[in-house]
């Protein structure tokens, strides 16, 4: 089983993750993305997609046009949990 973050990696978040936001009401964190366009938007998703599959933790995600949103929260852990933490580092990556 998954466990979620304690408090003292919580409280590293802003530090560790600067990019990423902790989401009000739920325990989950999020990124939105700007790209050039739908194309440039679309390969990103592509390339997380690829992450996601190798780490077998997969995101929620939506696009609109040039704009991809992601949020990250382990499901079997009911939150936060360290496999949220390395695929947003993988996906910041990326950029």
């Amino acid at each position: 089983m998954v466990d979620k973050l304690d408090a003292a990696a919580r409280a590293a978040l802003p530090s560790t993750l600067p990019r990423w936001e902790v989401m009000e009401g739920r325990d989950a964190i999020r990124r939105q993305f700007r790209f050039k366009d739908f194309s440039e938007a679309w390969a990103f998703m592509s390339r997380v997609a690829l992450l996601a599959e190798a780490q077998d933790h997969h995101p929620e995600w939506s696009n609109v046009w040039n704009r991809v949103d992601i949020v990250l929260s382990t499901h079997d852990a009911g939150g936060l949990s360290e496999r949220d933490v390395k695929l947003a580092r993988a996906i910041d990556a990326l950029l």
